[in-house]
């Protein structure tokens, strides 16, 4: 596959990629990941300046955004609060961005209204890279978790993989699932009710052949990936139904003795108490290697989108 097909191209939702593109970034980020390994500087972004435009709080995505563009070589300039921009007097993200693009090579944009990457980059010219809206999607997250489990397993299909926790308001699950469409996996969905999965994804895996069950029960004895999520407090409009479900599911000792052998635990972060950390040295905890993923996913992503091959 050539990169010439990625250059000046937006990164707005899993749905972008085809199977064969999908196994195509994770292929680049294997080989940036044996460059990082060298550490031998590079240059590939020299003189290229990266904008993360963040209107909603980050650690892990801003910040391995700006990791990855300075091991390039290359800059960064943004904000990660709303207050600290023109938003605040009125001024609407189709402008925001359209005045950042004057100043950037490559924008990140994470918004909490569902649809805002789309729009914000449909009257520009450089490429745009969603880093989250809303509850919608997370594409380079989704890329980084296939990478982990990739790296872990050598593949992808076949596997048995449970996603758990708050599955109606957390978009790195829906754009998780979104991408599982593509490979033949058993997918159990554990969550309150009234935090399920989404009718769309389940009907859209389902027609796709996936085989999908739906569950409030933490049965993880099948499971090869364990991907749990925290139940997000800011997606919530009513407070007290955040109260009933805050603590749902708690993974700790209690479950380690039900887990396969192999099972690896997985956690897009920040957590909170939805996994306790006695967990943390086991051997099925994968999550901080998972962020640290990240780094050579978005290098080899920032890479293509700018026609800078490697």
């Amino acid at each position: 596959m050539s990169l010439r097909r990625w250059d000046k191209k937006h990164i707005i939702s899993i749905h972008d990629f085809s199977r064969d593109e999908i196994d195509f970034v994770l292929e680049k980020s294997r080989l940036m990941e044996d460059r990082l390994a060298s550490n031998k500087p590079m240059n590939l972004m020299d003189g290229k300046i990266l904008a993360n435009l963040f209107f909603e709080p980050s650690t892990r995505t801003r910040m391995s955004f700006e990791t990855a563009m300075k091991r390039l070589g290359g800059k960064t300039i943004g904000f990660n609060v709303a207050e600290s921009t023109s938003e605040v007097k009125g001024e609407t993200i189709a402008d925001t961005v359209r005045v950042v693009e004057g100043y950037a090579d490559v924008i990140v944009l994470r918004h909490h209204v569902e649809g805002a990457a789309r729009l914000a980059s449909e009257n520009i010219d450089v490429p745009m890279i969603n880093g989250g809206d809303g509850a919608n999607q997370h594409p380079t997250q989704t890329l980084l978790d296939l990478y982990t489990i990739q790296k872990e397993y050598g593949k992808i299909d076949d596997l048995s993989i449970a996603i758990i926790g708050d599955l109606k308001y957390g978009r790195t699950v829906h754009s998780l699932a979104n991408a599982l469409e593509y490979y033949g996996v058993k997918l159990t969905f554990i969550s309150p009710r009234e935090l399920r999965m989404p009718k769309r994804v389940v009907d859209g895996l389902r027609d796709k052949g996936i085989d999908v069950r739906e569950t409030t029960k933490l049965r993880l004895g099948k499971a090869d990936v364990v991907y749990a999520t925290r139940i997000q407090r800011e997606r919530f409009p009513d407070p007290q139904e955040y109260k009933r479900v805050k603590e749902a599911y708690v993974l700790d000792s209690n479950i380690l003795g039900k887990l396969k052998d192999d099972a690896i635990i997985m956690h897009p972060l920040p957590r909170v108490s939805e996994i306790a950390p006695e967990i943390d040295d086991t051997r099925h905890a994968r999550y901080f290697e998972q962020s640290n993923n990240g780094v050579p996913v978005r290098m080899a992503l920032l890479c293509m989108v700018l026609g800078v091959d490697f």
